[in-house]
Parts: C-alpha cells; structure tokens; sequence
C-alpha cells in the first residue's frame, strides 16, 4: 500500500534572536521524524511547509513548537498520495516574507483580522479601499470585485505603491488580502506603522475564504494563483483548469491556450513576443525531451537540476 503524506503549512511572527542556533536542532529533530519540505527561519519568526507520513504530523508540529518556541502553531492542513519533496530544508533568512527595506513588524503591531465571514460587508462598504496586496501575475486570474491592482512584480514593491497611491487616504478604511495571509501580515504592520489608521486584512487569507464561503455569497472572481502542482485553485479549494507556462513561469488559463500564441513548453501569450528565436528554440528541445522521457515513464530533469 502506497504511504499516505500529511501536509501542512505554517508561519508565526514573534521574536526570535536566536533563530540561527535553531536550525541545526530543529533538521534533526524533523529528520528523525521523516519529514521533508522547506522551513524559514529568521530572526521575526517562522514560515514553512512540510510533509511527513499520515500519523506523525502532530509529533512533527510539535518538535517545531517546542524548538523554535514559536507557541501553538495554526497550520493549514493537506494530503497527498506520495511525497511531494526531496530533502528537508531549514535556512536562515533575514525576513521570512521580504517587503524590502521599510519598518514591519507584525509581532509589535499588525492590521486588524476579519474572518472570511464578515469580509465582505467590509469590502462592500464605499468607503473602504479594497487593495490586493499580491503580484499582477497573481491579480490577472482573479481577485475580489473592485480590489485595486498595485501592479507589483515582487512584494517588495508593495511599499512604493502605497506611499505613492495612498497616503492621502490614511484616515480611510483599508482592507487587504493575500493568498494565504503572510504578506497581508507584513503589509499592514507597514501600513500602521505609517499612520494608516484603519487597516484591515482577511484572516487566512483567500484560501480560507474559498474554503468557507459558498459561490452563491462569494466576492471572488476568477482563480487563486497557488505556489504548487496545482497552479490556481477556486470556490472549495477545487483545482481550476490553469497550467503553467515553461517560457515566463506564468499561470495560462483555458482561453490562452487556444490562442495562437500559445505552444506548449514553449511560450504563451504573455511571453511569446519577448522570447528569441534561441530561447524558443531552447524551449521546444526542452519540450521534446520531457515528451519523450514521459513516453518512456521517466523523469527529465533538464540541465538546471541535474
């Protein structure tokens, strides 16, 4: 019978000074469970996801809690039908969701939660400002109804935007979102703490919204942009039908790849007028290789991780 993986994500804001005398204790004690995935540690926390056999999650969770001293975690919980990493990674970051070189920190003062529930009669409301703190590529396959797009490449630009677009609004309600909640953390620990006086985030961000709230009452438009296998997910964290371009690393939906601009492992139509005529050939040998390694029922890892 094939091992059932348990799965879970997981991040904390607090204190943690002695974070680089952490890792060492925490890889093995994680190791001795058979856990692998990735986990950040710095000096405002910890941010992680891994995976262990069903039946030894709870230990895992525990032995993290008990040897960063992060206090109870609350991660998000998921399965999968084999292991979905190679190794266990624990490093030491100087940030554990980077915004770039402003003051934020969600351990001393943080934006106010609101629950799935109550988040839409607070984005409903005309007076307040509903802003997507994730990246365009991220907003382009869905976002709340009338949520403003930054247009950030990175979350390190979200700061610029909104010293630039919102500092005349500081006594406005502001009410932010991101997938999971961690950058909405960052990001209005950096808000309060230049004097935006109402600031709100969704609690779990839209991956709890769509696991909670029906389609009939939902906000939500479109798909949410996931950083795994999946690409987007929808309402009841159902898989949406979005792919991934190996030209730009973009999410593709259905409709874009109808269009001509579209070759598959090659480009897409976000991609296909910047690519040479040597990358694009690059792509299609790449693209033949995994083609023909799947007909013999391999893996073909391609020159940037062999």
């Amino acid at each position: 019978m094939a091992m059932q993986v348990s799965v879970a994500a997981f991040y904390k804001f607090y204190s943690l000074p002695t974070f680089a005398s952490v890792q060492l204790q925490l890889k093995i004690a994680l190791k001795a469970l058979g856990a692998r995935g990735s986990i950040l540690l710095a000096d405002e926390g910890i941010n992680g996801t891994i995976a262990v056999a069903t039946g030894q999650m709870a230990g895992a969770l525990r032995e993290i809690e008990a040897v960063s001293g992060c206090g109870t975690l609350e991660a998000k919980f998921s399965t999968a039908p084999a292991m979905p990493f190679k190794r266990l990674k624990v490093r030491l970051k100087k940030e554990i969701v980077s915004i770039g070189p402003v003051y934020a920190k969600p351990h001393e003062l943080v934006g106010e939660y609101v629950d799935a529930k109550a988040w839409n009669d607070l984005i409903s409301d005309p007076d307040t400002i509903v802003v997507d703190t994730r990246n365009a590529y991220e907003h382009r396959i869905g976002s709340f109804r009338g949520a403003i797009d930054p247009g950030t490449g990175c979350f390190s630009e979200f700061p610029g935007f909104a010293r630039r677009e919102l500092a005349t609004h500081k006594h406005r309600k502001v009410a932010m979102f991101c997938t999971g909640g961690i950058r909405c953390e960052k990001a209005t620990s950096f808000m309060k703490h230049e004097g935006f006086e109402n600031v709100y985030h969704l609690k779990g961000g839209i991956l709890k919204y769509l696991e909670d709230i029906p389609p009939p009452e939902s906000l939500w438009e479109g798909a949410c942009f996931v950083f795994d296998e999946r690409v987007a997910v929808r309402h009841g964290l159902a898989v949406s039908d979005h792919s991934i371009c190996h030209g730009c690393l973009m999410p593709v939906s259905a409709d874009e790849r109808a269009s001509p601009m579209y070759e598959e492992g090659v480009s897409c139509p976000s991609c296909a007028g910047s690519l040479s005529d040597v990358q694009k050939a690059s792509n299609r040998e790449r693209q033949r290789q995994f083609v023909l390694a799947r007909k013999r029922g391999t893996t073909h890892l391609g020159p940037s991780e062999g």
